[in-house]
C-alpha cells in the first residue's frame, strides 16, 4: 500500500489552535492607530501621552470587569510565561520569610515547572502532585499537601495538552476553609488559565484564586502580551526593574497595540463563548467519532468526551495511536496541508514523550504515538471530513513500515475510549 495521492489542490487545514490562534480582524483594528497615530509613551506628561494613558486605564478596566475584579488587580505582561513566572517566583520570593512550600502538579505548563524548579535551586520545597488516568487533581490530594508553611499553590484551571479542566473553585474552597482554620492568610492560589480564556467563566470570586494567568495568543489576539491577575494582599518581587510602570511590579513601556488588542480579543471570546463552546464540542465529538471508526488501536487521553461537557476543553483531542510515532505522522499531515501537534507544542524542538501523558499513567511507546488535534473558530465539519479522508490511509502505511507492534496492555488501557481491533 502507498501513502494517499495528495490532492490537486492542498487545503491548509489548521488544527492546532492550543498554540496559538490567528488574531482576529476587528482585534487588528484596534491595534492598527497605536502603531501610527497614538505612539506616545503613556507615561509622559504632555497631552499625547495623557492620551494614550487613557486607553491603557480603559484597557484595564475592561480587563477587570471581565475578571469581575478592580482595575488595580490587572498587571499587563509580556505574555503567560512572564505571568506564570511572575506568579510563582515573584509571590515566593516575596512571602519566603512566611514559608518556603509550593504545591503544584505534574501536569503543568513548563513555565509553571521550570520556574517551580528554579525555587527549589533557592531552597525552597516544591510538592507536585499526581493526577488521576484523566488528568484531574483531587481536592483532597492539594488539602492533603498542605503544610503550615506553605505559601503558595499552582495549578491550571485547563491543561494545555488533554484538555482536562481542572476543579479549580472547589480547591480554592478547601484553601480558604484551610486558612480560615489555620487564621493565616497563605497559602496564596494562582492559576494559569491561558488555555480557558476563550471558553470558562474567569469570575475570579468564583474560582477564589489570588493570582491568575492569561495570554493574547490564545484568544484570537496579539502575541507577545498577557496578564496576571494579582489580589492586592499579594506581594510579588518584580522580575523586571527599571521605571515605574504597572506600579513597579512590572517595568519597561507598555506595549499598547498588545495592551488595547489584548483587552478586545478577551471580551469577544467571553461574549460569544457560550455558543462558540457548543459548536466546538460538536465538532469535536463528530471528529473522534470518524477517527474511532476508522482508525484500530487508538486511544483518548484525557477527560471522557461523555462526561460533563466542562471536564475537557471544547475543542481539544489529544490521541495516541499505536504502532507509529507521533513526529512521524505529524510531518506526513503536514504533507497534505493538516497542522496539528505531538506533546506540547511549546516543546516541539524536544523528542521527549509529553510529560502529561506520561504523568496519567501512559507508557513511554504510548505518549510517543500522540496526536494533539485544537480546533477553533475557523475549523468547519468540511475540515475535519478532509483530516478524515487521509489520516486513516497514511497510519495504515506507517504501521506496515514500523518496527513497533505493541501488545495492548490492558492495565492501561482504562479509559472507556481505547479501541483495539
Amino acid at each position: 500500500m502507498n501513502f494517499p495521492a495528495k490532492p490537486q489542490q492542498k487545503k491548509n487545514i489548521y488544527l492546532d489552535y492550543a498554540a496559538t490562534t490567528p488574531t482576529d480582524s476587528r482585534v487588528v483594528e484596534v491595534m492598527i492607530p497605536f502603531f501610527t497615530e497614538k505612539f506616545a509613551n503613556p507615561s509622559a506628561l504632555y497631552a499625547a501621552s495623557r492620551e494614550v494613558n487613557g486607553f491603557l486605564n480603559d484597557a484595564r478596566r475592561s480587563v477587570a470587569s471581565i475578571l469581575h475584579t478592580l482595575p488595580d488587580t490587572i498587571f499587563f505582561t509580556s505574555g503567560g510565561t512572564e505571568s506564570d513566572n511572575l506568579a510563582i517566583l515573584g509571590t515566593a520570593r516575596a512571602h519566603a520569610k512566611s514559608g518556603k512550600h509550593i504545591i503544584t502538579s505534574e501536569i503543568e505548563h513548563h513555565a509553571v515547572l521550570h520556574a517551580c524548579h528554579e525555587l527549589e535551586k533557592e531552597g525552597f520545597d516544591v510538592t507536585y502532585l499526581k493526577p488521576d488516568s484523566q488528568g484531574f487533581i483531587s481536592p483532597k490530594k492539594v488539602t492533603a499537601a498542605l503544610k503550615p508553611d506553605t505559601i503558595l499553590v499552582t495549578i491550571m484551571l485547563a491543561n494545555n495538552e488533554i484538555g482536562t479542566v481542572e476543579p479549580i473553585a472547589e480547591i480554592g474552597k478547601e484553601i480558604l476553609k484551610w486558612r480560615k482554620s489555620n487564621a493565616t492568610m497563605h497559602p496564596f492560589f494562582h492559576t494559569d488559565a491561558c488555555q480557558a480564556g476563550g471558553v470558562l467563566d474567569l469570575d475570579i470570586e468564583k474560582l477564589h484564586v489570588d493570582l491568575l494567568t492569561l495570554n493574547g495568543g490564545k484568544i484570537y489576539g496579539p502575541k507577545g502580551v498577557g496578564i496576571l491577575f494579582k489580589r492586592r494582599n499579594v506581594s510579588v518581587k518584580p522580575l523586571l526593574v527599571g521605571g515605574g510602570q504597572e506600579t513597579r511590579v512590572r517595568a519597561g513601556t507598555e506595549n499598547m497595540p498588545a495592551i488595547v488588542g489584548f483587552a478586545k480579543a478577551l471580551e469577544l471570546v467571553q461574549e460569544n463563548r457560550q455558543d462558540e463552546n457548543m459548536r466546538l464540542i460538536d465538532l469535536r465529538n463528530y471528529f473522534w467519532s470518524q477517527l474511532e471508526k476508522n482508525i484500530p488501536r487508538i486511544r483518548l487521553n484525557g477527560a471522557d468526551l461523555a462526561g460533563n461537557e466542562m471536564s475537557r476543553l471544547p475543542n481539544n483531542l489529544n490521541i495516541s495511536i499505536l504502532d507509529i510515532e507521533g513526529e512521524a505522522l505529524l510531518l506526513y499531515l503536514d504533507e497534505y496541508g493538516i497542522m496539528c501537534s505531538t506533546g506540547s507544542a511549546c516543546t516541539s524542538e524536544s523528542l521527549d514523550p509529553s510529560h502529561v501523558l506520561l504523568s496519567i499513567g501512559l507508557p513511554y511507546e504510548y505518549a510517543h504515538g500522540s496526536l494533539r488535534f485544537t480546533l477553533g473558530k475557523r475549523t468547519t465539519k468540511d475540515d475535519i471530513d478532509y483530516v478524515i479522508t487521509y489520516l486513516p490511509s497514511i497510519v495504515e502505511k506507517l504501521r506496515e513500515i514500523s518496527p513497533v507492534n505493541l501488545q495492548v496492555n490492558p492495565q492501561v488501557n482504562t479509559h472507556p475510549k481505547y479501541h483495539q481491533r
